[in-house]
């Protein structure tokens, strides 16, 4: 029947001349769009080829794959891979890690941004709001190398934070050393990095909100708190619901650079996660195949929460497709 629908279309006159302007108005646009497709040019070229081609080498997930024979001459194995890092007794841990930290940054992380673009949009002087901006946007531009090392000195055995505690008779604490405390301070440092970045595309979105609707919740009696409940945040929540799903496909994913650098063999029960786990045994001891293995399983638990949340937040008329 389709064959038959298209082929009718084909003789179809009518048919033809609607696909005919469709091409017309599609090559006008980019011709009326030019330097606005040239501009998106090189991020399509970054996803092609950092994201898509090495899509291609998934494939030794399913290998015994061999480094000197590549990915054609490496012998198949099938599911073996996926069998072993299930029957791995330190995988169990390393997603729990993971999971855990996770489920963290989403509960702690997430609404961070949020909270201070809302501050951000009381200030009232603009001189103020950029200096506070400025100070909260710092952070980011520092490496987790340099962040790791001031995390290391603040918490350290004679760092600032235990010479206080000194000052009221406290015993010093080994932090970065403390399985109690190893998750609180990878949240902590988290959010006081990326919090400030974080508001950027908020304080965008509350910059599009019509000031009249403030201008008649003054008039109807509502206070700060109540414009902030009924116009601010309803305004912000298309924006929440995306940025939320986009986290959300990205939940195992922790990051290396935080987790390597605030590493210590002391912390690893508490603090190995995918990332860390996979660089150990995939670049140090070689085992590409398995660690391709778990990268696969990784990125499917991604899509798979990314695809039930988005079939939630397209029953309120959300989402990304």
């Amino acid at each position: 029947m389709a064959r038959a629908t298209l082929s009718e279309n084909m003789n179809n006159p009518a048919a033809a001349m609607r696909v005919s302007k469709s091409k017309n108005r599609y090559l006008e646009n980019i011709r009326k769009h030019g330097l606005l497709y040239l501009m998106i040019l090189p991020g399509i070229v970054f996803f092609i080829v950092f994201k898509y081609v090495p899509l291609a080498g998934s494939i030794i997930a399913f290998q015994k794959y061999q480094i000197m024979r590549g990915i054609l001459d490496s012998p198949w194995v099938g599911l073996d891979n996926f069998r072993f890092i299930f029957t791995y007794k330190d995988f169990y841990n390393v997603l729990r890690n993971t999971a855990l930290i996770a489920l963290y940054h989403l509960v702690f992380g997430f609404p961070a941004p949020i909270i201070l673009a809302l501050l951000f949009n009381e200030l009232r002087s603009a001189l103020m709001k950029r200096a506070y901006q400025s100070f909260f946007y710092l952070p980011h531009f520092l490496s987790w190398v340099v962040v790791g090392g001031i995390v290391f000195e603040l918490l350290a055995n004679k760092g600032i934070v235990n010479n206080v505690r000194g000052w009221f008779g406290f015993e010093p604490i080994l932090y970065m050393q403390s399985e109690r405390y190893f998750r609180s301070i990878v949240i902590i440092s988290g959010i006081w990095k990326e919090v400030g970045w974080g508001t950027i595309i908020y304080l965008a979105a509350l910059a599009g909100v019509n000031p009249h609707l403030y201008e008649a919740a003054v008039v109807d009696g509502a206070n700060r708190w109540k414009q902030t409940l009924y116009i601010t945040i309803p305004a912000l929540f298309p924006t929440i619901l995306v940025l939320f799903l986009l986290r959300i496909g990205n939940f195992l994913e922790l990051g290396f650079d935080q987790m390597y650098n605030l590493l210590t063999p002391m912390t690893y029960s508490v603090g190995d996660i995918i990332e860390t786990y996979v660089y150990r045994a995939g670049v140090l001891q070689a085992q590409y195949s398995v660690t391709t293995a778990i990268g696969l399983f990784q990125s499917v638990i991604g899509f798979a929460l990314l695809w039930t949340f988005n079939r939630f937040a397209r029953k309120m008329e959300q989402g990304l497709w």
